[in-house]
C-alpha cells in the first residue's frame, strides 16, 4: 500500500520535470505532492495503528521486509520539493527521513545476511530499501544543496543496485517465475537505472557525460525489457499490487523528460507532451481502479493464487 503514495510522489516529479520543457505552472506538481503526502499520512497512521509487533514481522519476512522502506524514502521527495517553498523545513524533512532509510536499508541488509533465505526468495522489491532508497536519496539531498551526503548516498544506491541486481538477475533467470501476486514487482526492473539518471542529472545540474549517457542506455534497454512483460501483466486480476507500476515508470518517464530539457531535439515538445500524458493516465487509471476496488470491499481481498515461490510462470 505505501507503493500509492511512492507513486503519486513520482508522478509529481515527472510534472515537475516537464516544467521547462512545456512550461507547465508549478501548481500542478505541487497539487500530486500534496496528495502524496495525505495519502502517506494515511497509510503511515493505519500501518502505525497495527503496532511493533506487526511491523517487526514485516521487517523479518523475506516477502514483505523490503515493501515498509517506501514509508521513509516517499518523504524523502517530498521533502525536496518542499525546499522549493520552504527551504529549510524542505532540509529537515530530507536529512531526517533519509537517515531513517539508511537505518533501515543496513538492518534489512543485515537481516537478509542473517536470515534463513533461500534461492527464490529475492524478489525486485528487493530494490527499495538500498538502492531506491540511496538513489532517491541522493537526489533529494542533492535538491538541498547537501552534495556530500548526495554522493554518499547515491553510492550506496549504486552499489545496493550492482549487487543486489545480481542476485536477481540470476534468481529470475533461473529459476521458477514469480507469484502472480509478485509478477508486478518485475516494473521495479526498470526502476534503478532511471531513478539512477535522475539522480545523477540532480548531482551534475544536468550535466551529459559518459555517466549520464550509460545510465540512460540502460534505462532504455530495461524499458524494452517490459514489452516482454505485457502478456504477463494482462493477466493479472486488479489489486493494489498494480501500484508497483507507477513509480518506476514515473522514473523512467522523469528520465526522458529531463533528457528532452537537456538536449533539446526537434520536436521536444511533443514527446514530452506524450510522455507526461501517457504516465499521467496510466497512474490516474491505476488511482481510479484503486477508488472503485475499495469502495466495493475488494481492495484488500486476498490474492487469487496462493502459490508460493515455486509457482509456475503463468504462460505456462
Amino acid at each position: 500500500m505505501f507503493s500509492i503514495a511512492f507513486g503519486l510522489a513520482g508522478l509529481g516529479v515527472a510534472w515537475h520535470a516537464a516544467g521547462p520543457v512545456l512550461g507547465t505552472p508549478g501548481a500542478v506538481p505541487d497539487a500530486v505532492y500534496l496528495l502524496a503526502a495525505a495519502v502517506w499520512l494515511v497509510l503511515v497512521a493505519a500501518y502505525a495503528v497495527q503496532g511493533p509487533r506487526r511491523m517487526l514481522a514485516d521487517l523479518r519476512d523475506p516477502v514483505q521486509s523490503s515493501f515498509p522502506s517506501l514509508a521513509t524514502i516517499t518523504p524523502m521527495i517530498l521533502g525536496a520539493a518542499l525546499a522549493t517553498a520552504a527551504f529549510t523545513a524542505g532540509r529537515i524533512l530530507v536529512m531526517i527521513f533519509l537517515a531513517m532509510t539508511i537505518a533501515l536499508g543496513g538492518w534489512l541488509t543485515g537481516q537478509w545476511f542473517a536470515g534463513d533465505l533461500n534461492t527464490d526468495a529475492p524478489h525486485p522489491g528487493y530494490y527499495l530499501p538500498t538502492a531506491a532508497g540511496g538513489l532517491v536519496g541522493g537526489g533529494a539531498a542533492a535538491q538541498v544543496h547537501l552534495h556530500t551526503l548526495a554522493e554518499a548516498s547515491f553510492g550506496i544506491g549504486i552499489f545496493s543496485w550492482l549487487l543486489i541486481g545480481s542476485l536477481l538477475m540470476n534468481r529470475l533467470l533461473v529459476r521458477p517465475m514469480l507469484p502472480p501476486s509478485l509478477v508486478p514487482t518485475l516494473a521495479i526492473e526498470s526502476a534503478p537505472p532511471a531513478v539512477a539518471g535522475v539522480a545523477y542529472f540532480a548531482l551534475t545540474g544536468g550535466t551529459i557525460n559518459f555517466a549520464a549517457a550509460a545510465l540512460g542506455g540502460y534505462a532504455v534497454l530495461m524499458a524494452l525489457a517490459q514489452l516482454r512483460f505485457v502478456p504477463l501483466y494482462l493477466r493479472l486480476r486488479f489489486s493494489s499490487g498494480l501500484w508497483a507500476f507507477t513509480f518506476p515508470y514515473a522514473a523512467g518517464a522523469t528520465d526522458a523528460l529531463l533528457w528532452l530539457t537537456a538536449t533539446r531535439p526537434p520536436g521536444a515538445t511533443a514527446y514530452a507532451v506524450v510522455v507526461i500524458v501517457l504516465i499521467t493516465a496510466l497512474i490516474a487509471g491505476i488511482a481510479t481502479r484503486t477508488v472503485v476496488a475499495a469502495a466495493r470491499g475488494q481492495l484488500l481481498a486476498p490474492p487469487p493464487s496462493a502459490a508460493g515461490p515455486q509457482a509456475a510462470r503463468p504462460d505456462e
